[in-house]
């Protein structure tokens, strides 16, 4: 079985020529986007659609951005990805609708094993990662193999994501633990113990 086959199958591979000619286009693409004048929008969108898969509808990623092929990422519309993010998507990277991420968000499907001899022998190896619809991501976020993170999640700055992460919650921490559900109470406050302005409120209620 060729390293290619092995990888996408979710077995231990090494990273071979062909495997090296893959990431050799995805890098080329990125050096064209990481230094294209970053108030430059359309021409940024337009090279980000070739870098990675989805429905492209209102999706944004600030640069620089980093990951390994591009094309086993695929997001769902309205996705915001601020400064310094990095997927190492060895393995499908699955990111729902209206998600947002703070800056230096890293997702790693990518890992090595962990005896030194196992390790050694150049076999590694790369397991999937799904975040569901409206999730927030906060700044420094770090996402492990494998993690499939709910719907309506919101994840704090700094977190470890080792362990998945069921609806509407709020999780943090390293490891990151959920701290406790998301209710329409919430809905209510911008931030901790303030409340939207009536103005404000008032737009939010038309889209409830």
């Amino acid at each position: 079985m060729d390293n290619i086959t092995r990888r996408d199958r979710e077995l231990p591979y090494i990273s071979d020529e062909s495997i090296f000619e893959e990431q050799k286009v995805t890098r080329k693409l990125l050096g064209k986007f990481n230094t294209t004048d970053p108030s430059d929008f359309d021409t940024l969108s337009e090279i980000l659609k070739q870098i990675i898969r989805g429905s492209q509808k209102n999706v944004m990623i600030v640069p620089p951005f980093y990951c390994d092929y591009g094309t086993h990422i695929e997001v769902g519309d309205n996705f915001f990805a601020n400064y310094n993010c990095t997927i190492l998507d060895v393995a499908p990277v699955k990111i729902g609708k209206n998600v947002l991420f703070g800056p230096n968000v890293s997702l790693y499907t990518a890992g090595h094993p962990l005896h030194p001899v196992s390790r050694n022998s150049m076999y590694e190896y790369g397991i999937s990662i799904t975040i569901g619809d409206n999730v927030w991501l906060g700044g420094n976020v770090v996402v492990t193999p494998g993690v499939h993170i709910g719907n309506n999640v919101v994840i704090g700055a700094g977190s470890v994501v080792t362990k998945d992460i069921p609806d509407n919650m709020i999780a943090a921490g390293n490891p990151c633990r959920v701290i406790r559900e998301i209710t329409d109470a919430d809905k209510k406050f911008y931030y901790k113990d303030r409340e939207f302005d009536e103005e404000a409120w008032a737009k939010i209620q038309e889209m409830d």
